[in-house]
């Protein structure tokens, strides 16, 4: 049994029956799939990361990624329209410098650009006498770009339901049913089910989950706000992350700029994000 019927959680059943002949599988989740985190974000997908335990996690997702429409027979709508990371300080550039050393270290693509080659890849850029942020160069990776979080839900789920996992979705979690100190059931809102194998693939809730069965996790939630605005002309065709202010923005098929920032500063369970970071980001 799965506790999620996002990403993750539809994933992981499509992947034990399709590489473990595990079938008998059930999804709970407790409103529509795909209607969490996995259709709440920016959809990019990139590995331009320094840590080699990063880099790895990251580039064998985009890799898989790259084969996911064919593997599911479900377009998940992957554009791979390449990611600059802007620099606009020479301190910002010794940090994408030593990101981009990373990333060819633990083999993966990435580039160091100056100003010339950035701006040609990005000609949005402001470079005028009055530009708050000159933009000093980046780090370009052409393998990353965004994907449709919807399609990605969908697809694993149809091929999940294909080969014999249940999908039960408005099938909220209450409790977990604890007998002798291992996993027996679960009750939900439609009634209790029994299991004696439970994975919990339910983001920030997943603390709250498992503290009735003893375990604590160091798992912190907080709210990461994004932004779509009204659909207008193409202007952007690349992801443009800006590294001074952690800022981060790409356009869908439809025209709608997508983009976020940080944080919000306090942990929250709750899917609303704050004014203050709201502002800070637009």
């Amino acid at each position: 049994m799965i506790i999620g019927g996002g990403g993750h959680g539809l994933a992981t059943a499509y992947y034990l029956a399709k590489n473990h002949g595990i079938r008998r599988v059930a999804v709970l989740e407790k409103g529509w799939i795909g209607g969490g985190n996995t259709g709440r974000n920016t959809t990019a997908v990139r590995s331009n990361y320094f840590y080699p335990e990063s880099v790895a996690l990251y580039d064998l997702a985009l890799r898989l990624y790259e084969g996911l429409s064919r593997e599911l027979n479900f377009n998940v709508m992957l554009s791979q329209r390449g990611m600059l990371i802007a620099a606009h300080t020479p301190a910002q550039m010794e940090i994408c410098a030593r990101i981009a050393n990373a990333m060819m270290l633990n083999g993966v693509d990435g580039e160091l650009m100056g100003p010339k080659e950035a701006i040609a890849r990005l000609p949005l850029l402001n470079q005028t006498a009055d530009a708050r942020y000159l933009c000093l160069g980046g780090i370009w990776q052409g393998r990353a770009g965004i994907a449709r979080h919807d399609a990605v839900a969908w697809g694993y789920a149809r091929a999940a339901s294909a080969l014999g996992v249940d999908i039960i979705e408005n099938c909220a979690v209450t409790d977990l049913r604890i007998e002798n100190g291992s996993v027996k059931g679960v009750a939900t809102s439609l009634g209790e089910i029994r299991t004696e194998r439970l994975a919990v693939a339910a983001a920030g809730a997943t603390p709250g989950l498992v503290a009735g069965a003893g375990v604590h996790l160091p798992i912190h939630t907080y709210a990461l706000q994004a932004f779509v605005s009204e659909p207008v002309k193409p202007c952007l065709d690349t992801v443009l992350l800006y590294l001074g202010t952690g800022t981060y923005v790409s356009q869908s098929d439809k025209g709608e700029l997508v983009f976020g920032g940080g944080l919000d500063r306090v942990p929250t369970h709750g899917q609303k994000g704050n004014l203050p970071a709201q502002e800070k980001v637009v």
